[in-house]
């Protein structure tokens, strides 16, 4: 069983997204990425907490922090079960399928494998766009001082939102089921309106933080 994405070191862990190994790959990297977006947030919210100038702020940031921190931990959780939803649709285009009994069990497992795959990136895109709203109300009553870790954060979680839902793209067009592959296609292009829509939000909060 392989090192937790989350119990390794970084050099270790980017040398082998370096390499040419199948994984890890570009779902990990979204749920890596997304999960430094959520550590960002939470940074805004930690230089904002205890701080006498912003303490109304405090009990609303308190809330962010706990949360965000949750979300990390899952965003790398979900980045070993990308890794994990990989191998299991490598272990299913290796089925045998010399018979017709063994063509069908095959195509089974594959579209099953391949939902799968499909799913883990889906959350963690998910999980960005949510975690990008809450860089935006930290950036818009956090420390200023801070301000630019949001929209840092909220960057990254757009990158990673996008990251994510290209590898939810790329699993659907692989369906055997074609009929399961709209409505999937139809949650990215939401996904990535709204991923959109946040960032450019989190841009004019900051935008008017630095204004003063």
């Amino acid at each position: 069983m392989s090192t937790p994405m989350g119990q390794q070191r970084m050099d270790v862990w980017i040398d082998a997204l370096a390499s040419d190994a199948a994984t890890p790959g570009g779902g990990a990297f979204a749920a890596l990425s997304a999960a430094a977006g959520a550590a960002l947030v939470a940074m805004v919210g930690r230089l904002t907490i205890g701080k006498p100038k912003y303490a109304e702020a405090e009990a609303r940031m308190t809330e962010i922090v706990k949360e965000v921190d949750r979300e990390r931990v899952e965003l790398l959780e979900l980045g070993d079960r990308d890794a994990e939803a990989f191998d299991a649709v490598m272990a299913a285009y290796r089925m045998p399928k010399e018979s017709e009994e063994g063509r069908a069990q095959r195509l089974h497992a594959l579209q099953t494998a391949l939902e799968g795959a499909a799913e883990v990136p889906l959350m963690v895109a998910r999980r960005s766009v949510y975690v990008m709203g809450l860089a935006e109300e930290a950036t818009t009553i956090g420390n200023p001082n801070a301000a630019s870790d949001g929209l840092c954060a909220a960057a990254g979680l757009h990158a990673a939102a996008i990251s994510a839902l290209a590898n939810v793209q790329i699993n659907a067009f692989a369906f055997v089921d074609h009929s399961k592959r709209g409505d999937l296609l139809d949650d990215c292009r939401r996904l990535r309106e709204r991923a959109d829509q946040v960032l450019l939000d989190v841009q004019a909060a900051f935008e008017e933080r630095v204004a003063g």
